[in-house]
């Protein structure tokens, strides 16, 4: 998958810390698939890329690793002085002399500036994974203990341990969930493909159960019980592998004949159980221990596993249902011609570049926020720190204003004071009124601790003016409410919250040079 490649490239860059921000990026894109959903979706991760024609000619300064179309298709390229690598979208890798890539190639390249800063992730990631493998740790090595194991019966553990790995690398295939290694054994070569075959509508065995729920329960089921009850179980397990030889034949027969394409997964599952046949036909002394043996093990497994996996299977299919739907969705709401059909002119403009509030980020940045917020407005609260934590994240990109609606007659209001300070310190003391209104809108501080801090006991004329002057301003707009939210003197979306205002800030780029280009022509 093209996710997949441009995630690859990203921890050649070591930005693998970015890998699922990327992806809810680009699946959400409104330009998905295309080449410019990635260069967006970098740009929205602050991610300097390029994405340019070059000069055959100039193939030779291109960087070692970058990524290209090729063959009409989005390619990683890795470079080195006397060949090429190509690895293809659905994993397949070439190797390339120059001439062999510069004849299919299109010029055109996607380069992104290395990570100047090396994210150490690998403990993090470490130690997720020793958090999930841990209980099943301890629950084998407590069975070893307290278990007399036979060889039948380690053999057996071991292979249906690797079968459930496999299983679970078909399930993922089945929900359409990546998986890296899973993709290279699937695209071994041109006959192979695992999404043809465990997608296939003949893999359907009723509208509850599929061919790719059986390896995840067969070989869990195969797990649990030997851990139970190794002696009887082992034999249980290997017997039942030797039933199901007729099920992988039909397997191999559907992907040769009917589906003509081969599932890699597939045939390492048929391996295994073929193993496991193997071994109750050299380690088992006769059919006749099979009616003897203690079949609790299994059952229980059965019985537990069969259940809690149809419990939850609707579940998890629903969660990625949804889960592509928001992201059909977010395309929809990530349009800018939708973001700027529902933004809407202010009644009164004039006079809003007059107001004097807070101000923060630079000043000449193509989109400028002004937001009008309340001390005493829960709502407020939200508003500001989204605005905040954006100019803080695009500090060259984004500005903000804030302004601030109370009625500066009534004496009576609380969190006047708030306002009147905010203002004074910025008046005076312009470096510490960041901190002041952090402390009020992000620290939640309590009003009497904030005062205790940040109030200024003597206000002057001009802030008493300010504050009226905004105020008068709100009551010509009929601004009766907080927050209020402009950007770019336009009345900012109530279908949007301001955090997804940076899904349009190349938008805005992009329309203010075509705006400046119109002007000088």
């Amino acid at each position: 998958m093209m996710t997949d490649l441009v995630k690859k490239y990203l921890s050649i860059n070591r930005f693998s810390h970015l890998h699922s921000e990327f992806e809810g990026a680009f699946l959400s894109h409104p330009n998905y698939p295309s080449l410019y959903a990635i260069t967006d979706s970098l740009s929205l991760l602050s991610i300097e890329n390029i994405a340019v024609k070059i000069p055959k000619e100039q193939f030779i300064e291109l960087p070692e690793n970058f990524l290209a179309i090729y063959q009409d298709g989005i390619v990683l390229v890795s470079k080195t002085l006397t060949s090429i690598a190509v690895l293809t979208e659905d994993g397949k890798k070439k190797n390339l002399t120059f001439n062999e890539f510069i004849s299919d190639w299109n010029q055109i390249v996607i380069a992104i500036e290395p990570n100047p800063i090396l994210k150490n992730n690998s403990k993090k990631t470490s130690s997720k994974w020793y958090l999930s493998i841990l209980p099943c740790i301890a629950l084998i090595s407590l069975s070893l203990f307290f278990n007399s194991y036979s060889l039948e019966a380690l053999l057996l553990l071991l292979t249906s341990i690797i079968g459930l790995i496999f299983g679970i690398f078909v399930l993922q295939e089945k929900l359409g969930i990546t998986n890296e290694v899973a993709s290279k054994l699937c695209s071994l070569n041109l006959n192979t493909s695992c999404n043809s075959v465990i997608k296939s509508n003949r893999s359907d065995i009723n509208k509850w159960v599929d061919f790719s729920d059986l390896p995840l329960l067969f070989f869990s089921i195969s797990v649990l019980s030997i851990l139970i009850n190794p002696k009887d179980s082992a034999i249980l397990v290997s017997f039942l592998s030797l039933s199901a030889i007729p099920i992988i034949a039909y397997s191999i027969w559907l992907q040769k004949f009917e589906l003509k394409k081969w599932c890699v997964l597939c045939l390492l599952i048929s391996s295994v159980i073929l193993l496991q046949s193997l071994f109750f036909v050299l380690l088992t002394t006769s059919f006749v221990n099979i009616m003897s043996v203690n079949s609790f093990g299994v059952l229980f497994s059965g019985i537990v596993l069969s259940s809690l996996w149809f419990l939850v299977k609707p579940i998890l299919t629903q969660k990625i249902k949804f889960e592509r739907e928001a992201n059909e969705l977010t395309r929809f709401k990530r349009d800018y011609k939708i973001f700027k059909f529902l933004s809407k002119d202010i009644p009164t403009v004039k006079g809003l570049d007059v107001l004097k509030g807070l101000s923060f980020g630079d000043a000449k940045s193509k989109v400028q926020i002004t937001i009008i917020i309340s001390p005493s407005c829960v709502h407020c609260h939200k508003a500001f720190q989204e605005a905040y934590e954006l100019i803080k994240k695009f500090p060259e990109r984004v500005s903000l204003n804030v302004l601030f609606n109370i009625n500066p007659e009534n004496d009576n209001n609380p969190y006047k004071i708030v306002v009147e300070s905010l203002l004074v310190i910025n008046n005076l003391i312009p470096d510490k009124v960041e901190e002041a209104i952090v402390d009020w809108h992000i620290n939640k501080m309590e009003l009497e601790v904030w005062k205790q801090k940040w109030v200024v006991e003597h206000t002057d004329m001009s802030v008493n003016h300010q504050i009226y002057e905004q105020y008068q301003w709100c009551l010509k707009n009929q601004f009766n409410y907080t927050p209020v939210k402009i950007v770019n003197n336009q009345m900012f979306p109530n279908e949007y919250e301001i955090n997804e205002l940076k899904y349009f800030l190349n938008d805005f780029s992009n329309e203010n040079r075509e705006n400046l280009a119109l002007a000088q022509a």
